[in-house]
């Protein structure tokens, strides 16, 4: 065995076991993953790598979400059997001992075992160890942009669970629901009324294709935009927020994130792109 790949192996190792105990929650299954690792590097032709830590990680990476994945096949282990951080003499390394105390503990790992594999991957991947969503789009056979949405979708439900939030849920619901209200019922002075005079609307290619301006400013026309169109809008959660979808078939067609600021809505996002609308998280709501 080349000495040289043994050594550079070893100076990766505590790295690829901090990453593969973040996904996996558990030091033994983080010890199989590494060791599947090297076992894989072993039995490849290291002159072709150009990024040898890229490497590891992607394949690390890979190994954690096929366990993953397999795990979700048989009962989950109580989350008291994992333990809520390495031992000392694990993590030898004062970076990674910071990144430890800062980022795993038994809350965190409680969290994340809510969360899907690819949430949970790309959500350890990108937050806590920087990789770029070019890489670990291909991990979770994803585009980047969809490897950010679900990354992000997990940062929310993490940092819901976790932190407290500064935004009210409660009220957004509260002005999303008189939003539709109003336009519903072709209501304009009860749309400027939740509108900010300078709200701002934005829509993208594929909310833009079913008509109306790409980006609209100001409270009349917007108004104007909505008044009496949003018959067949639903109020749900979009990405654990207030907002509203409008559906053809039982598929979404749009997706309307608000941005709500002092009671008001500042800002209208719609959203018709098919990677997007296969990505989001919607869940209905009551009115």
């Amino acid at each position: 065995m080349d000495d040289w790949l043994v050594l550079r192996f070893e100076e990766n190792r505590d790295r690829l076991r901090a990453v593969a105990y973040r996904i996996l929650g558990s030091e033994p299954e983080a010890e199989d993953a590494v060791q599947e690792t090297w076992i894989r590097l072993s039995r490849s032709d290291s002159a072709t790598i150009d990024n040898l830590g890229g490497w590891l990680t992607t394949v690390v990476g890979r190994i954690c979400l096929d366990m993953l994945r397999a795990r979700r096949g048989r009962p989950e282990h109580p989350v008291g059997e994992h333990s809520p951080a390495l031992a000392d003499a694990v993590v030898p390394d004062p970076e990674l001992e910071a990144v430890q105390a800062d980022t795993v503990g038994l809350a965190l790992l409680v969290v994340l075992e809510t969360l899907s594999p690819a949430e949970r991957l790309a959500f350890v991947l990108h937050d806590l160890f920087a990789v770029p969503f070019e890489e670990i789009a291909p991990i979770i056979g994803k585009s980047p942009a969809a490897a950010r949405q679900i990354a992000s979708r997990a940062r929310r439900r993490v940092r819901g669970t976790t932190e407290p939030t500064d935004v009210d849920v409660v009220r957004q619901k509260e002005v999303v629901t008189a939003f539709l209200a109003a336009a519903r019922e072709a209501n304009f002075s009860g749309l400027l009324a939740v509108l900010d005079p300078e709200v701002v609307l934005r829509a993208d290619a594929g909310a833009a294709a079913y008509g109306g301006s790409p980006v609209l400013a100001g409270a009349a026309g917007v108004a104007q935009q909505f008044s009496g169109r949003a018959a067949a809008a639903k109020l749900v959660l979009v990405d654990g927020m207030p907002g509203l979808v409008w559906m053809r078939r039982g598929e979404p067609l749009i997706v309307f994130s608000f941005t709500v600021v002092d009671g008001r809505v500042a800002a209208i996002d719609l959203r018709g792109d098919a990677e997007y609308l296969e990505n989001v998280d919607l869940v209905p709501m009551k009115g």
